[in-house]
């Protein structure tokens, strides 16, 4: 497609060509999708006694993660594997739909007891639960992995654990953190939390996988390459970061607690690395793999929906398209400059780039549907035309017109072509822009680490848990900059004290209606200095082999592994 810079209005016969093939692509992609649900109640009805268990599922994705330590790694593709090779006390309930959003117990034999004001949690754990070398998980394991989660630095460390007891001397001294606020009775097999104040979301923070439990003589340090002990149905048996990894099953596993560790269908499970997306593609098709894990190419929707429509999985996801804005590198030190940024992107044109708004839906707040009281606006908002000349002259009244400025976006095909939109539309806006792209696994701890002095950057946030804390907070907590490191999830480097007490609020009362309320006015004020611009809510295209069967997704996890089976 040519122009691919200029706004959606100004595209003229060629885009409107291209748009025409798109309507017909909606239609198509909703139709595949009213087909995978009629398979997926074909699938509900073949109940577990049949004969679907063995065999081997084939998947394919881009490229590995920096490591592969489960307390570390933040990549989506792997946080949707380890849930079927690790373990936490609680866990997310492996169902499809808002089911799938439910926190069960996992090794904790029940939902916690907690203390009338909210700061006592105790947990009991399952007695005969093995790691996959052997070893029986007490609760000395567990207060070990509490403990390796700041001496390793896990990215979430620091905003998701720094209110138990001690949190805060480990993370000044990682390497002698003792935490105080877990300790633990071998003999009654209880696990006791002691928090500095109530946290109503708690429980989702030790049902996030960064919180699962691995044996105790494991080191403080990141594992990298070298898999690490687990309590789930599968076990890494092989890892080469150059081609790829297997998993087969655990043979200390047994089904402890069904809805959150269910036992898995398939024998194996082989990943294997270094596809491109256009070819990964291709290779389910042909049948060479089962899953393609990540985005498919929006070139191949309409062969996909044409040829393949049984095979295609549209599913809804909590998480975002966003620009991040660094306040501390010019031009976007400057609010004038970044609000004019905000008020020129077309949000529809984002949405037409990614695949359509049958995909795709623009995205004018930091919290996305799916987690608000009432759906936003924002696509009746995105209908109208972006004010290019106003947003032109604001920034030529500021120092920064005709500063230089790269963009920096993951290198597969659809962030690059939102990337040249941006880029270009940086150009219209008085700068000399360039884009650089990197592979989508390095790309969050690089714009995160401050030494790299990334001043705008395109990419994505999920929702490790159902709450706009996750977006609001982790995004632009201020303890959530961390200078130097590749940890720091607050890559805009914003910090408003005001803000922060707002967030604060939100995420420590008690009052549901409150904290709602207290979010809303987080997502209103942090929206007017737009440190952040959402563009897109995308959702997410599962495309299966044709000997795949009992799809299963999560809305947190995505599609489920340990679930499907092949025939």
């Amino acid at each position: 497609m040519t122009g691919l810079g200029c706004a959606v209005w100004g595209l003229g016969s060629s885009f409107r060509r291209f748009f025409t093939v798109l309507t017909g692509l909606i239609l198509t992609l909703f139709l595949a999708m009213q087909a995978a649900l009629a398979q997926g109640v074909a699938d509900d009805s073949v109940k577990r006694g049949q004969p679907h268990r063995g065999g081997t599922l084939r998947v394919t994705m881009a490229s590995p993660s920096e490591t592969l330590d489960p307390q570390i790694t933040y990549s989506s593709a792997y946080l949707q594997i380890f849930v079927s090779v690790y373990d936490g006390l609680l866990a997310y309930r492996r169902a499809s739909s808002k089911e799938g959003l439910e926190i069960v117990p996992d090794i904790a034999e029940a939902l916690p007891t907690v203390s009338p004001d909210g700061l006592t949690w105790r947990f009991r754990i399952h007695d005969h639960i093995f790691f996959s070398n052997g070893a029986a998980l007490t609760t000395d394991d567990v207060v070990a992995s509490m403990r390796r989660l700041f001496r390793v630095g896990s990215p979430t460390a620091d905003s998701f654990y720094r209110n138990i007891m001690g949190a805060e001397k480990c993370l000044q001294h990682a390497a002698q953190c003792r935490l105080e606020g877990v300790t633990g009775d071998v003999k009654s097999r209880v696990v006791t939390f002691r928090l500095r104040q109530p946290d109503p979301e708690f429980a989702q923070k030790l049902a996030f996988s960064h919180a699962v439990i691995l044996p105790r003589d494991v080191t403080g340090r990141d594992s990298g390459a070298s898999p690490l002990p687990g309590t789930g149905p599968y076990h890494i048996t092989k890892y080469d970061p150059s081609t790829g990894m297997r998993l087969e099953r655990n043979p200390f596993f047994r089904p402890w607690s069904p809805l959150a560790q269910p036992d898995g269908y398939v024998d194996h499970i082989q990943i294997d690395f270094g596809l491109t997306d256009e070819a990964a593609v291709t290779a389910v098709e042909r049948g060479q793999y089962d899953v393609m894990l990540g985005e498919k190419p929006q070139d191949r929707y309409s062969e996909l929906g044409d040829r393949y429509a049984r095979q295609i999985h549209l599913q809804p996801l909590l998480g975002y398209y966003y620009l991040v804005l660094n306040v501390r590198e010019p031009p976007f030190t400057s609010i004038k400059v970044r609000q004019a940024l905000n008020q020129a992107i077309d949000r529809r044109a984002v949405a037409i780039l990614y695949g359509g708004e049958a995909v795709a839906t623009p995205l004018c707040d930091l919290i996305p549907d799916g987690m608000r009281k009432r759906p936003s606006d924002c696509a009746a908002r995105a209908h109208q035309r972006p004010d290019l000349a106003k947003a032109r002259r604001v920034i030529r009244e500021t120092p920064f017109a005709g500063a230089a400025v790269t963009l920096v976006v993951r290198n597969n095909a659809v962030d690059t072509n939102i990337g040249l939109y941006v880029r270009d539309l940086l150009e219209k806006l008085s700068f000399k822009a360039s884009i650089r792209t990197l592979a989508p696994a390095s790309l969050s701890s690089y714009i995160g680490n401050s030494d790299h002095h990334v001043a705008i950057a395109l990419t994505t946030w999920y929702a490790d848990y159902p709450s706009p804390s996750v977006f609001l907070y982790d995004l632009l907590g201020c303890e959530n900059i961390h200078p130097g490191l590749d940890i720091s999830t607050n890559a805009s480097g914003y910090c408003e004290p005001v803000l922060e007490r707002l967030m604060k609020q939100a995420m420590t009362t008690q009052d549901k209606a409150e904290a709602a309320q207290f979010w809303e006015e987080a997502n209103v004020m942090a929206m007017r200095a737009a440190p952040l611009i959402p563009l897109i809510q995308p959702r997410y295209i599962d495309f299966t082999s044709a000997r795949l069967g009992h799809y299963r997704y999560s809305l947190l996890n995505h599609l489920i592994l340990s679930e499907v089976w092949v025939r």
